[in-house]
This record gives C-alpha cells, sequence and structure tokens, in this order.
C-alpha cells in the first residue's frame, strides 16, 4: 500500500473545486465560440484547465511513495493575497487599471518569503506594464487606465 501525499491531493481538490466554481459560473453568461468568443469562454476555458490541474495534481498525490505533513498556515501571506484581490475590486474604478493593478501585485508579491519591497515592486510594475499591454493596447478592451482619484477621465 502507498503512502499519499496529502499536500498534493488537497491542493488538487482545492484547484477542482475552484475550476468547478469558475465553470458554473461562466454558465450564466454567454460562452460563444472560438472565434467569436463571449463572456463566459474565457472563464469556462480557464474553469476547465483547473479542473485538469486538478486532477493531475491530486492523482500524483495518490500514488505518491511520499507523505508530507501539511505543516502551519501561513496567515500573513493569505492576507495579503486576499486583502489585494479586495482592495483591487474596491479601488479599480477610483484608481483605474493601473494603479489598481500595481497595489494588488505588490501586495501579492510581499505575500512570498523570497521577495522584499525592491522586487515586490519591480514585479509590480513589470505585470502591470504587461497588462496594459495585453488588456488595453493589445486587445482594445476600454478600461479608464488611470481613475478620477488620480485625475483620469472616470
Amino acid at each position: 500500500m502507498h503512502q499519499r501525499a496529502t499536500k498534493d491531493i488537497l491542493a488538487g481538490l482545492i484547484f477542482i473545486g475552484f475550476g468547478l466554481a469558475f465553470a458554473a459560473t461562466s454558465a450564466t453568461y454567454q460562452i460563444g465560440s472560438t472565434l467569436s468568443m463571449g463572456p463566459g469562454y474565457f472563464p469556462l476555458l480557464l474553469g476547465g484547465l483547473l479542473v485538469m490541474l486538478g486532477g493531475v495534481t491530486a492523482a500524483k498525490g495518490w500514488l505518491a511513495a511520499e507523505e508530507g505533513s501539511v505543516g502551519p498556515v501561513n496567515w500573513k501571506a493569505i492576507g495579503l493575497i486576499l486583502g489585494s484581490i479586495l482592495l483591487f475590486g474596491l479601488t479599480v474604478r477610483g484608481l483605474g487599471l493601473a494603479g489598481s493593478l500595481f497595489i494588488t501585485v505588490f501586495l501579492s508579491a510581499l505575500a512570498s518569503h523570497r521577495s522584499g519591497v525592491v522586487l515586490a515592486a519591480v514585479i509590480a510594475t513589470g505585470l502591470t506594464i504587461l497588462c496594459l499591454l495585453i488588456f488595453v493596447v493589445g486587445l482594445g478592451l476600454r478600461l479608464s487606465v488611470v481613475g478620477p482619484w488620480l485625475g483620469g477621465v472616470p
């Protein structure tokens, strides 16, 4: 009888849960087709990929011959990541996409014990620029880059 890798099984089940939630929520929107994507297409695709990733991770944990304890929960990291997501939702209209993205990524990067303030700022700057290039320039989404709190157009 094999020992089970509890961490991998739990992580896989969490991935599957989030993937199913995204897929179920995307069904409330128009899905469209590959050539004419609706607002629910991308969340459905990501939800499906997350379910598959979770299945592979859980199966790997089930078949693994190594046991690892779950260990202590890093509450600081959980608080920073959840807080940054909440802050994004609360500030995206006021600060605009650039300001909200920067703050969200900066706080999320601080959740890692490997990154300090300088590295978090570099990561936040790079990802903010990348997201603006992808969503505003590349995809042409009409998003407020600079919000009214920073003197931009509402």
